[in-house]
């Protein structure tokens, strides 16, 4: 991203004044913003609901009549509100990941303006109160709304993911209230809302009728900080109009402004100790939550109640696959309590600020926030940033106008630990004056942006994917030189930190051990944030009732970065994908090493504040895969950033050349807001005793046999012109054959500013996905059978020179392969290995390796070694785009066997990824869609490979590393088959 600014270009002035719609202001008879507060004992009126509906296909499309009492709306639909129009059948969602959906012409917007007037009729509860004032108040509409109650204006607004409230007591009747609201889809915010995600108009979050009595409270702020030296709080909680703040707890009984020191626990993401309070003035009384800590940077270092800390973040933008933006609190909850139970300690709320209610629930279960104000101008990296708002002084009350709405809705949460100005703006002048107004209102806090390399106005040195070198020389205070030397040697002091890395879409994303591995190293790293949560696929069913995930272009859109949106941690359903699983055990707090063969344990804490007391540990002894003893650990309260080693228990006597390890765990030693006492947090395992190769069996080697169009050898039928196996006992099987196809995954197709390593499509130019199979002999002998074949692609010279070598003994039929490829070839394999296809009766899967999820080269961190059962079916990761998927790595055998018994076993040497399912990999590559995966009646197939290549995060950040890539390059290998049952 280039951050140069350029000359602004001044567009053709108007004969006539801009509209509302299309002004620079933030809107117009709004009220000052304020904090936020979950409870109150003044009255308040939901006006969620259904509301009447219509939909314009202009701003100017209709007057403003409809809002006047009396208006007849009886032929409008209805539509729920919170929720978006585009889906409830009017219109259609748009995705975009920066690129305007429309042309760029700030502040213009294009006529063909969807507009939706929304009209709710409402009385007053009994017991509404007389006298005093009332707010209504929305919490979130997109992009820009003009308000009317009763028939008079209250006034316009823009902002979509802020508040905004507006004064309406003397407006109010006891019956009939008129509330018009007429919202329009474009707007001159819309280029300041360019934020990766669906365009999604409507009324998206609640609207709230709310009585302020005299003398109820305007606003306030907590401070509450933490003397981690001394161990005691200070609280002060300044308000408008004046009152007392009573904490039971500890005792206190002040007047607002004044302070109290005294000793309490602090709050951190870990001890997330919250202390109840009370706020009360002459007309209302408000609870509060408290929470003790400290934020600062200081020795280069972000630092809370004097430690530094580490976070292991996400970003999360707000989504669900039926509602869009439109959350309920149950959903929020359930986010966070996934991470809590996924090891996350931290949140970045992309990119604008989340539900007020997500904060308060962050305070409670424990996450560091980086609350990110409701911008983004990414479109105008298009133009080399000509015309970007940020640099415009005409856009700059709208910009302090959000981050006013941000910083004063928030203010008093605990968890928030950094203001972040926005998101891939480039840089300007707006932003500064941004960060001087939220330091000067807040200095309790640091700041944070990632768009200017010179860190002028932030506290801390944010980057987006960069690559693992790179993060080192950072982490060393080695970087080079950029930019101003004065700013550069500034920066050079500052804590360094991801917003973004491991772009976690489709399969993947690879590399997280590496990226830890320096943020634990270099102090300066304090790590970062995944990109990132959620899978924005949108609900669907087929005509059949089939359901799917759309993404972008699904809905006939003009533009579209189609399943770039599908990037997340979870699917869209909230079902952890094989990378939330990798994540976990990558930033496990709690590290498990040391020797299994001498018996000892190491466990190391990484927690920044925690003790281990928490925590209960035990241990299992293994011998091929299976539990053959077990018990607990005794582990002291290791506090954190220490370590202990420890001696494990005796080992019991197991068969002599059996594979043996020992297993170690740590769980909760009690029940948590966010999981149940036992909830897994970390593991290791300590290899004991390594494998040996199987025993030979004695039964002697079988001669094969020839008869009319067959070779029989041992279990093994063949195609005598082929050498191609097509039964194994009485098993019809098709192969196996050499096969390097996988379907390409995001990553392996990568970034188009990464050309050099978008291997997925160099495979496919290369013809990997249509290679062809020359039989160049078939030899049986007096020992066994073998086949020679060449297999390459059409147009090309490169080939995969192969020699099987087929050898029976008793009921097991051996193959030892070698490879050697041929040619100078530019890339990588996707994949080595054979593939085999067995009847679609095997559809239940064992095996001994690592599991029980998938792994990948560079993905395999959280595949536990040990034995395994899954029918076929359940391998499947369902990723939104069909892609490669299901890799078991590390597998010494694996058995499919249909419900009657039979089956095959196959064994191979060395280990071995195991793949098994109902299509082939051609047909996961021609599939858009899960529901396009149409499974074969007849065949399973499965994929035995000698090597994969990694999977990388390039379809945003760095490719492979090379360690993980599958070079080209002579290779040997060998399995077993035999049939069973």
């Amino acid at each position: 991203m280039s951050s140069t600014q350029h000359t602004q270009h001044t567009p053709n002035t108007p004969h006539t004044p801009l509209p509302y719609y299309e002004d620079v202001s933030p809107g117009s008879g709004g009220l000052p913003p304020r904090a936020w507060s979950a409870e109150t004992d003044a009255a308040r009126l939901s006006l969620d609901g259904t509301w009447a509906f219509r939909l314009s296909p202009t701003a100017t499309a209709e007057d403003d009549s409809f809002a006047r009492p009396g208006y007849d709306a009886s032929g409008w639909a209805g539509i729920p509100v919170p929720a978006h129009w585009v889906l409830h059948g009017h219109g259609a969602p748009i995705y975009t990941n920066h690129r305007y959906p429309f042309p760029v012409d700030p502040p213009r917007v294009p006529t063909e303006n969807p507009t939706g007037d929304h009209l709710r009729v409402f009385d007053l509860p009994p017991g509404w109160p007389d006298g005093g004032d009332a707010v209504l108040r929305f919490e979130g509409v997109e992009s820009c709304a003009r308000v009317w109650l009763n028939g008079e204006e209250l006034g316009t607004f823009k902002g979509s993911r802020l508040p905004q409230e507006f004064a309406v007591g003397g407006l109010l009747l006891p019956r009939g209230n008129v509330l018009a609201v007429r919202v329009h889809q474009w707007s001159s915010g819309s280029y300041l809302e360019d934020q990766d995600q669906w365009w999604l108009p409507g009324i998206f979050r609640e609207v709230t009728l709310e009585h302020r009595p005299e003398g109820c409270l305007e606003d306030y702020f907590v401070h509450a900080s933490y003397d981690h030296l001394r161990g005691e709080g200070t609280l002060r909680i300044d308000a408008e109009p004046g009152g007392r703040v009573t904490v039971p707890e500890l005792g206190l009984d002040l007047a607002t402004g004044e302070s109290a020191t005294l000793p309490v626990e602090p709050w951190t993401a870990e001890t997330p100790r919250l202390y109840d309070a009370w706020l009360t003035t002459v007309g209302e009384s408000v609870p509060l939550r408290v929470g003790f800590r400290t934020v600062v940077v200081e020795g280069g270092l972000l630092k809370v109640n004097g430690r530094r800390v580490l976070f292991r973040g996400v970003n999360r933008h707000e989504f669900h696959p039926e509602s869009g933006r439109t959350l309920d609190t149950e959903t929020m909850r359930a986010d966070l309590t996934l991470m809590k139970q996924h090891n996350v300690n931290a949140v970045r709320t992309s990119h604008y600020p989340p539900h007020p209610a997500f904060l308060g629930l962050c305070d409670e279960l424990g996450l560091w926030v980086i609350d990110e104000c409701d911008l983004e101008t990414h479109g105008f990296v298009e133009q080399e940033w000509r015309d970007n708002p940020v640099d415009d002084a005409r856009w700059t009350p709208a910009l302090l106008d959000r981050a006013a709405r941000m910083v004063e809705r928030d203010k008093n949460h605990p968890s928030i630990v950094m203001w972040s100005l926005g998101n891939e703006c480039g840089t300007g002048r707006g932003l500064s004056a941004m960060a001087d107004w939220i330091r000067e209102r807040d200095p309790s806090r640091v700041i944070h942006y990632e768009g200017d390399q010179s860190c002028a106005d932030t506290d801390v040195y944010s980057r987006m994917y960069a690559p693992h070198d790179e993060v080192e020389r950072i982490g060393r205070r080695t970087e080079p030189p950029w930019g101003d030397p004065e700013l550069d040697a500034r920066r050079r002091r500052l804590p360094f930190i991801q917003c973004e890395y491991a772009h976690a879409m489709g399969n993947g994303p690879g590399g997280l051990t590496e990226y830890q591995r320096s943020f634990e190293t270099h102090e300066r790293c304090q790590g970062g944030f995944v990109w990132e949560w959620i899978d924005h696929g949108l609900a669907r069913r087929t005509a059949d009732g089939t359901p799917w995930f759309a993404y972008g272009g699904d809905f006939g859109e003009e533009l579209h970065d189609g399943n770039f949106v599908c990037d997340g941690l979870v699917f869209p359903d909230r079902t952890p994908s094989p990378g939330l699983t990798e994540y976990k055990k990558v930033i496990e707090p709690v590290r498990i090493g040391g020797d299994g063969v001498e018996g000892t344990v190491r466990i190391a804490n990484h927690h920044d504040f925690a003790d281990l007391s928490h925590l209960v540990f035990a241990w299992a002894y293994e011998a091929e895969g299976e539990v053959v003893a077990s018990g607990e650990l005794a582990v002291p309260p290791i506090g954190p950033g220490l370590a202990a080693d420890l001696k494990l228990p005796v080992p019991p006597e197991t068969a002599p050349g059996q594979e043996t390890r020992w297993t170690v765990e740590a769980r909760l030693a009690a029940t948590t807001a966010w999981a149940p006492a036992g909830h897994p947090v970390a593991w290791g395992q300590l290899p004991a005793r390594v494998r040996t190769e199987p025993p030979h069996t004695d039964a002697p080697v079988a001669a094969p046999r020839r008869a009319a169009r067959r070779i029989t050898l041992g279990p093994g039928t063949f195609d005598a012109a082929t050498g191609e196996l097509t039964a194994l006992g009485p098993l019809a099987v098709t192969g196996p054959r050499l096969d390097v196809w996988r379907a390409p995954t995001d990553n392996d197709n990568g970034a188009a500013w990464q050309p050099d390593e978008r291997y997925g499509l160099i495979w496919r130019e290369l013809g990997l996905h249509r290679m062809r199979h020359r039989v160049d002999a078939v030899e049986p002998d007096d020992t066994g059978l073998t086949v020679r074949t060449r297999v390459a692609a059409a147009a090309t010279d490169l080939a995969l020179e192969t020699v099987c070598r087929w050898t029976a003994a008793g009921d097991r039929l051996r193959l030892a392969v070698s490879v050697v490829p041929h040619g100078s070839w530019p890339c990588p394999l996707p994949r080595l290995g054979l593939r085999l296809g067995v009847p679609a009766s095997l559809g239940h899967a064992e095996w001994f390796g690592g599991g029980p999820g998938e792994g990948y080269p560079d993905t395999r961190t959280a595949c536990r070694l040990g034995r395994w059962a899954l029918p076929v079916d359940a391998m499947q990761t369902p990723y939104v785009r069909p892609q490669e998927n299901g890799a078991r790595p590390d597998v010494r055998w694996a058995r499919l066997s249909a419900p009657d018994g039979r089956g095959v076993r196959i064994e191979g040497a060395p280990p071995f990824w195991f793949t098994a399912r109902r299509w082939t990999s051609e047909q996961v590559d021609a599939a858009a869609h899960t529901p396009d995966l149409v499974p074969s009646p007849d065949t399973v197939w499965v994929n035995l490979d000698h090597g994969q290549q990694g999977i990388g995060s390039l379809s945003c950040g760095p490719g492979v590393l090379e360690p993980y890539r599958l070079p080209v390059a002579p290779a040997a290998f060998t399995f077993v088959f035999s049939a069973s049952g």
